[in-house]
């Protein structure tokens, strides 16, 4: 028998993380946990941590150390807190990575993972947002294999191998629409943070809750695919459909089309990453298609949801664009969860910022370093025009 996989989980406490742990409590002979990366929650690290016998558990926030040092006394798992140990852990010996840090802040750590040899899961998607081409570049040259972990592109990953990719003819990604998409405008002008977070079909955190509702979570996933695939932006398509049963669809040259579907359970692409070169028994339950009944699909409204069409026209600027775009949604999102701005507000936030930098006329930043600073600037600016709205 061969040796279990080393794995290697960053954000091992939020929702991709407690999936993640999932999957793995379900093949406990296929893998070995190598270290796990939490952001503020010691206790709920610890425990994970103890349960999957990870050698090495580090939290982001170095406040947190005192306790899950406690928590851990006598267990033998090393630990640390702080941007030193969560590095130490992304650097940590594995043979797959899982990279589940929500936002911008999971890039400096998933560049860090990036080893010879190496799978890193993405489950990232601001990794490709904000520094695709870069990133992109870096696994190549470093020789690390992307996953895509991302429900969407991974069943495109999936249906992409039906046949060779110079016979595609578009790659579509499917949105269920969110909990606005049969509200008129003017009820969603007054949409609620509350309202905003309560999802019809994904149990998801906070902020990816908050873009599937704007769709801004399609738009930042169709950046995300023109890397992964490399696939120029005219041959991306977004289609809603509510069941979120069909999560991605290949069109080929000769009219057939190949769709991945499955149910709407982050476990099912995080099994198929986990299980590269052998697929692991599902630990949920399995698609039903006649207890479904029907499945039905129809165009995005870009005039109810313009955040969608901005990530679009973002990957067609190219350049720094998408960078700025997804900073200034950062921010945005965190005001109107804190109440400062209205739900429409994030679009209009969104646009000013990529307004704003235009001036700039500034390029793509050509490492991820680099992206990171065009990332703080844009954040910059998006707080600048934000304090002017409230003013």
């Amino acid at each position: 028998m061969s040796r279990p996989r080393q794995v290697t989980v960053l954000g091992a406490t939020g929702s991709i993380g407690r999936s993640t742990a999932d999957v793995l409590r379900a093949a406990p002979e296929r893998f070995a946990v190598s270290a796990l990366v939490g952001g503020r929650d010691a206790a709920a690290l610890a425990r994970q941590a103890v349960e999957l016998r990870a050698s090495f558990a580090a939290l982001a926030d170095p406040a947190g150390l005192p306790d899950l040092r406690d928590a851990l006394q006598g267990t033998g798992i090393a630990c640390g807190a702080g941007e030193a140990a969560v590095r130490e852990a992304a650097e940590r010996d594995a043979d797959i990575v899982v990279a589940g840090i929500s936002g911008v802040a999971g890039l400096a750590p998933t560049r860090a993972a990036m080893k010879p040899g190496r799978s890193l899961a993405l489950a990232n998607k601001e990794c490709l947002v904000s520094a695709g081409e870069a990133f992109m570049a870096d696994a190549r040259r470093i020789g690390v294999t992307v996953l895509a972990m991302d429900s969407e592109h991974n069943a495109l990953w999936q249906a992409l191998q039906a046949g060779r990719r110079e016979d595609v003819v578009s790659l579509t990604l499917t949105a269920s629409g969110g909990p606005f998409r049969t509200w008129p405008a003017d009820r969603i002008a007054g949409a609620t943070a509350a309202q905003a977070l309560k999802h019809p079909v994904w149990s998801m955190g906070a902020k990816i809750s908050i873009d599937s509702a704007t769709m801004m979570n399609k738009g930042l996933e169709i950046i995300e695919a023109r890397h992964l695939f490399d696939v120029p932006p005219d041959r991306l398509e977004v289609l809603v459909h509510p069941q979120s049963i069909v999560h991605g669809l290949v069109q080929w040259r000769d009219g057939s089309v190949t769709a991945g579907l499955g149910a709407a359970d982050m476990r099912i692409p995080i099994a198929h990453c986990l299980g590269e070169g052998g697929r692991l028994d599902f630990p949920g339950t399995r698609l039903d298609l006649a207890a479904i009944g029907a499945l039905t699909f129809e165009a995005p409204d870009v005039e109810r949801f313009p955040c969608l069409r901005l990530a679009r026209e973002a990957l067609v600027a190219g350049g720094a664009v998408p960078t700025v775009l997804n900073a200034a949604n950062e921010v945005a999102v965190d005001a109107f969860v804190r109440g400062r701005i209205g739900f429409l507000d994030i679009a209009g936030l969104v646009d000013e910022t990529c307004a704003a930098w235009g001036a700039h006329g500034a390029s793509a930043a050509p490492t991820v370093e680099e992206a990171l600073v065009v990332d703080h600037e844009s954040r910059r600016i998006a707080a600048g025009l934000l304090s002017r709205r409230g003013s």
